[in-house]
């Protein structure tokens, strides 16, 4: 780059996204060297796991594309909040002049659209589009070739692998991903980043490929809770950005059915993560709750199974053996799914967040913790992993982030997830910078 003082390079490095956007926007770094070492970083990393549909001439597209924003922006001091930043996209968000597949062996011609809203208003910012983010077909079980960042024999989770495996591996340093169960915060969590699912609507959802609209919500991945900040700032809805809480939060352990989720392994980190965060100061609270958990699971699977079916009723009917089993057998459930089953099980989303609403209220938390997953990545690649414990709060609509939290013994990233309160995004963001610091803390 152009300064001697400043490192080169900020490809799966401690540096902070915050860090990189300042340097690009100063012109403390060259936009055009930093595209040459992301290529040479790519060139290693990608094809190992294979985090971006491929395309022919990324990199000259992408140097081209920089070229033209260094020209609208000559000046600095104008330069947009995210100028020169490569995102990844995960391949359900319409975008100009890419192909949308959506993991599936549907014909592309049926995919398409307007570009979805948030990938105009990233690039309005002065993003550079990297490419399309791997993902699992039509964001449901069936998984894609991306491997895991830290053992390419382990599963990166999904549906949103590529856009967390892409992060994890430092090809990009923000990346859309939804989250219809556990999309988000589960492959975080396995790829060692910080991901980010938004109260439910909080980011419009136009110009994507949906799976089940009343729970799917778009969210993403940054290497650190500082980068995910900058981004909601921009991408949600009435965001405040002042919003600070008033010392350490306190934070609340959901005791009961959910939480015997986890495995033996999941439960034993969770546990030294609490541990952690007590001995640097935070009041950790065990606190009954969702004894009904498995109805609770239950009807968020009967959302997605019914809605799943309306969405591809046209799609399934004319190609229905170009559909992997797993999303082929979510739609034949659907179909089974009668309006009152559905109406009732819509009807418990509320349900669910009003409980939580006055559990929170009367033990007093501010956040709720739990593993983002059973365990760490399962090995393999037949699995994209069990997403369980992200249901509950994707199916209440509650903001909900996963956290790095060290590694398991076999060098496996493990997390810490978070919860908010409904449309308490900004608090729940504004203690996860201080979480992140006590779990840095873990090895």
């Amino acid at each position: 780059m152009v300064s001697n003082t400043t490192p080169t390079l900020a490809f799966h490095s401690p540096f902070a996204m915050d860090v990189v956007l300042s340097a690009l926007r100063r012109g403390d770094w060259s936009l055009l060297d930093y595209v040459t070492e992301l290529e040479a970083h790519f060139a290693e990393r990608e094809p190992e796991i294979e985090a971006f549909v491929p395309e022919n001439g990324r990199f000259n597209r992408l140097r081209k594309e920089a070229e033209q924003l260094l020209a609208r922006y000559p000046d600095p001091e104008k330069r947009p909040l995210l100028f020169g930043l490569p995102i990844g996209v995960k391949d359900i968000f319409y975008v100009n002049s890419f192909a949308t597949q959506a993991g599936s062996r549907l014909p592309q011609e049926l995919f398409q659209g307007k570009e979805a809203e948030v990938v105009t208003r990233l690039r309005q910012a002065g993003a550079l589009i990297l490419g399309k983010t791997v993902t699992t077909e039509f964001a449901y079980f069936a998984p894609g070739p991306t491997r895991n960042p830290y053992k390419p024999t382990h599963t990166p989770g999904g549906s949103s692998s590529g856009s967390a495996a892409g992060v994890g591996a430092g090809l990009c340093l923000l990346a859309l991903g939804t989250q219809t169960i556990g999309s988000i915060n589960r492959p975080a969590a396995y790829c060692g980043v910080v991901g980010y699912k938004p109260s439910y609507d909080r980011i419009a959802k136009t110009g994507v490929i949906p799976l089940a609209p009343a729970v799917d919500t778009i969210g993403f991945f940054t290497p650190d809770a500082a980068g995910i900040a900058v981004a909601a700032a921009l991408l949600c809805g009435g965001w405040q950005s002042a919003t600070q809480l008033p010392g350490k939060p306190v934070l609340g352990i959901p005791t009961g059915p959910y939480l015997k989720r986890a495995n033996a392994e999941g439960l034993a980190h969770f546990e030294l993560i609490c541990e952690r965060l007590r001995t640097a100061g935070y009041q950790v609270k065990s606190v009954p709750v969702m004894p009904d958990f498995e109805q609770i699971d239950d009807a968020h699977h009967t959302i997605v199974a019914a809605e799943a079916a309306q969405v591809h009723a046209t799609w399934f009917s004319q190609y229905p053996e170009l559909y992997h089993d797993k999303t082929a057998a979510l739609i034949r459930r659907g179909q089974a799914v009668d309006a009152l089953t559905l109406e009732t099980a819509l009807a418990s989303r509320e349900v669910l967040r009003h409980k939580l609403a006055k559990v929170m209220e009367a033990a007093q938390l501010d956040l709720w913790l739990s593993p983002p997953a059973v365990g760490s990545a399962p090995s393999g690649l037949d699995s994209t992993g069990d997403p369980v414990m992200n249901l509950p709060w994707t199916h209440s609509g509650l903001p909900t982030l996963s956290l790095p939290a060290g590694f398991n013994g076999q060098g496996l990233p493990m997390g810490l997830q978070v919860t908010g309160h409904w449309y308490g995004d900004e608090k729940m963001l504004a203690a996860a910078v201080g979480l992140e610091r006590a779990l840095q803390r873990l090895d």
